[in-house]
């Protein structure tokens, strides 16, 4: 199957995956502050994020073998597949065991990160019992994720996402009855525990069977040379990892020591729509990636740079709509519809996390390119400095500014990355100069500013009264003006004639 028709594939089960797990993330977020508040909230939300820091320990070795993977799949080089999955379990085992230790020594520090008058009432012991159940959950993944690198490679990434669809299909309405019957949260973190255990063994019997010589014992070692390449990628990589955890990894945390604890779950209800969003214009590029990966072994720099813009046209033109509509509903959605007003974010902060949730959807092909092509030694040390430079403007800025520091710390490293990636991408891929990304850039947020700027009257007549039929009329109006304006400006850019191009031909072929 060719990487078109596996995108499209990839691209479908992502999209019924998201659509299923958004109605259910919402259903499942309103019983649980029905039933536990807010401060349950801030602490399912805080470590969520420590865990996702501990992540750290991976240090990119999963990335890096990604890319190791997708010669010998192309050649059905089942020896060398074999030997590249055998290092990446033994990796993988030893990333397990590093974040267990970690995690249990970070136990005993959690009264010092959620402050006494943070708690509401919730002991010492509760909060290390709830941890140990994250921190167990997290562990044990490892102990399987290597086994979604084979079928990653081959272009068939809807098989992991079918799975994790219904592991959370399961998982949320068992959480739900759990909370309606009992509201205790234990029971909550227990349930999903045991119905991601169930999975993970799942996983690995399945896999077995659908990969069988992966259970051969006559395993050869790879030579020095491809273990060697696959070090030296995974110590760039453990740069970018280290930056990008205390990147994106540490406002929740900065929030509850430096602000209040409480804030941690208000901002959570944001981000949980706008990751949401972000998912679904995320299916279409991570679906990718392996084909790009295909696309940089056999074909010409020119046509990798034709693919790459049109890619990344796509990407402004999503995210852009996505971040009008954000701007002009989300804070009517939160508190008027799925909340109310007690739940409220300040617009400002809101526009912060806006802006970098827009220039991250920019970074989103830059990233997704990199890691097709391997290139991940000639920016390794942008992470670390992007990430030194959130966390001290943050933890400065929350002191003297409050939250809207904490963002601005997150902005500004943000679009560090968007001043110096595409020079390298630029440079090192298709041997160009990278004035014409930022001229199209330009051009990108002018014509958002200008449609948002046409909105935003519209707006604050049509949502005066925030109902469900004023709220999807307004909805309706944003999504034929910003389209319409969008494809009035750029119709007869090449990028948007390619993709012309392909919609006609599907259409020829019904």
């Amino acid at each position: 199957m060719g990487r078109v028709r596996q995108a499209e594939k990839n691209i479908f089960f992502g999209y019924l995956s998201n659509f299923i797990i958004l109605i259910m993330g919402f259903c499942q977020r309103k019983v649980f502050i029905m039933a536990l508040g807010r401060t349950l909230l801030s602490v399912n939300t805080l470590y969520t994020d420590i865990l996702s820091m501990l992540s750290l320990a991976e240090l990119g070795i999963g990335t890096a073998l990604n890319f190791s993977l997708y010669k010998p799949v192309a050649q059905h080089d089942t020896e060398k597949i074999k030997s590249y999955m055998r290092l990446y379990k033994k990796a993988y085992l030893a990333i397990a065991g590093v974040i267990a230790v970690i995690g249990l020594v970070i136990a005993p520090f959690l009264p010092y990160i959620i402050k006494e008058s943070d708690r509401g009432g919730i002991s010492v012991q509760e909060l290390t019992v709830y941890y140990l159940i994250f921190l167990f959950n997290t562990v044990s993944s490892y102990f399987v994720a290597y086994k979604y690198s084979l079928i990653n490679a081959e272009q068939k990434g809807y098989i992991q996402t079918n799975i994790a669809t219904v592991t959370k299909i399961v998982t949320v309405l068992l959480q739900i009855v759990i909370l309606v019957v009992t509201e205790n949260f234990l029971l909550y973190l227990l349930t999903q525990l045991v119905v991601e255990l169930a999975q993970k063994i799942f996983v690995s019997i399945y896999f077995n069977r659908l990969y069988p010589y992966l259970r051969d014992r006559n395993v050869q070692k790879l030579e020095k040379e491809e273990t060697d390449i696959v070090v030296t990628k995974s110590k760039a990589l453990m740069f970018h990892k280290i930056g990008d955890v205390a990147r994106l990894q540490t406002d929740s945390i900065i929030i509850t020591t430096c602000i209040n604890a409480d804030l941690v779950g208000v901002v959570g209800n944001y981000n949980m729509v706008i990751n949401y969003a972000a998912n679904f214009v995320n299916v279409i590029f991570n679906s990718l990636i392996s084909g790009f990966g295909n696309l940089v072994a056999t074909e010409s720099k020119e046509k990798q740079y034709d693919i790459f813009k049109v890619y990344r046209f796509v990407a402004c033109w999503l995210y852009g709509f996505a971040a009008v509509g954000f701007q002009l509903m989300l804070t009517p959605f939160i508190t008027g519809i799925f909340l109310d007003k007690s739940w409220m974010l300040a617009q400002s902060i809101l526009t912060l996390i806006l802006v970098d949730f827009y220039f991250k959807g920019g970074r989103t092909v830059l990233l997704n390119f990199k890691i097709a092509a391997g290139i991940f030694e000639q920016d390794k040390f942008l992470p670390l400095i992007q990430g030194a430079l959130n966390l001290v403007i943050s933890i400065v800025g929350a002191k003297y500014i409050g939250l809207a520091g904490v963002y601005i710390g997150t902005v500004i490293s943000g679009i560090l990355a968007n001043l110096i990636r595409p020079v390298i991408v630029y440079r090192s891929c298709f041997d160009r100069s990278p004035w014409d990304y930022f001229a199209d850039s330009c051009k990108y947020i002018i014509v958002i500013l200008m449609i948002t700027a046409l909105l935003w009257p519209v707006n604050n007549l049509v949502l005066k009264q925030v109902n469900i039929l004023t709220f999807i009329l307004m909805a309706i109006i944003i999504t034929l003006i910003y389209n319409l304006g969008f494809l009035a400006v750029f119709h007869k850019s090449k990028e948007f004639e390619y993709l012309w191009g392909i919609l006609k031909a599907k259409a020829r072929r019904g």
